[in-house]
């Protein structure tokens, strides 16, 4: 089956190059290129797509507005395509949270030399989008902002406390959603809980300040040597692993350069693997919403060790890749809703 595409940016550059990639793969055929959506539109009349890559900031109509405008009318698989600045970055993630699956990057030099070298890895995005459900996520209440937040547990925690129970989560394609909704709804009570988000360089430090700023618990990206402590979500940086280890009493968080596993930097496989290895029966295991294999394995020693082990439900997921490939290695323990999943990590 041939997934048809359709390419939004008004850069001549990258609209040429992006074509000429995915023109490579044998299943992906792009049917149009626009400079920008206004364009666009008038060629949607005719042809839908079965993917739009869609540029973030253009100037007659912005990326994000037609982004509404089509998940409002028609929804339909969306990749954003952004550089790498700060403000790029948060619009991108606004766009994840309006129903845009994945983001590919765009650095400002060398973007030939880039995409060349990537051409695997995007492949693998726009395949992914291609196989996503377009439901409604649900959304969680966020707190009042204009409310002031009381201290939270990672503050009040004494450094004398004993860490005695993490929650490990991996998840990919329709994971920022997926946790959007989870992680307001902790207290900061919760146990420590450290997640791979597979997410371009750059984007999970904002993807972290985003949640942070939803939520009750203290969420940071990780830069290695925070403890896991209760309140606390540490979030993997793009283009790096993270693993738990284990000082005494304490588990503490763990960042590296490695090459990719799984086709992943982050892995998720990487994190349950130490996870199992360093935590055992004192770990829940969670794994998501996301296209291929990452984490399956790694859950299946979490589940050998001793771990809980959780994977959620094809219904609820927007891709069903990851979890499916964990329940058919028999590694998940319970097969869960997204609603669900709060209540088990409380």
């Amino acid at each position: 089956m041939t997934i048809n595409v359709i390419i939004i940016d008004d850069s001549a550059v990258v609209r040429q190059v992006l074509s000429s990639v995915l023109e490579e793969a044998p299943d992906i055929s792009v049917i149009k290129v626009a400079s920008d959506p206004i364009i666009a539109q008038k060629f949607l009349q005719e042809r839908w797509p079965d993917v739009i890559i869609l540029d973030i900031e253009m100037p007659r109509m912005d990326g994000l507005t037609f982004l509404r405008k089509i998940m409002s009318e028609r929804p339909t698989p969306v990749v954003i395509c952004s550089s790498l600045t700060k403000k790029s970055c948060n619009l991108s993630l606004e766009a994840l949270s309006l129903g845009a699956t994945n983001i590919i990057t765009k650095p400002e030099l060398s973007v030939k030399g880039f995409l060349l070298d990537a051409k695997q890895e995007f492949w693998q995005v726009v395949r992914a989008a291609a196989q996503a459900k377009m439901v409604r996520q649900p959304k969680s209440v966020a707190p009042d902002a204009g409310e002031e937040k009381p201290p939270r547990q990672s503050e009040l925690v004494h450094m004398s406390h004993t860490t005695d129970r993490i929650v490990a989560i991996g998840t990919s394609t329709g994971g920022t959603i997926a946790l959007e909704y989870i992680l307001p709804l902790l207290t900061r009570t919760c146990p420590g809980i450290a997640v791979v988000q597979h997410m371009p360089e750059k984007f999970t430090s904002a993807f972290a300040a985003r949640l942070n700023d939803i939520s009750q618990v203290e969420v940071l990206e990780a830069q290695g040597g925070e403890r896991l402590i209760p309140g606390r979500v540490l979030i993997a940086p793009g283009g790096k692993h993270m693993e738990v280890t284990r000082s005494g009493a304490q588990f503490i968080s763990r960042v590296f350069h490695g090459p990719p596993v799984n086709r992943h930097c982050p892995s998720v496989d990487v994190l349950f693997r130490s996870v199992a290895k360093n935590v055992g029966r004192n770990a829940l295991g969670i794994i998501m919403t996301g296209m291929g294999a990452d984490g399956a394995h790694g859950l299946l020693e979490m589940k050998q060790a001793g771990s809980e082990t959780v994977a959620q439900d094809e219904e609820t997921c927007v891709v069903f890749g990851m979890p499916k490939e964990a329940i058919q290695l028999q590694a998940a323990r319970k097969i869960v809703a997204l609603e669900q999943i709060p209540g088990l990590i409380q």
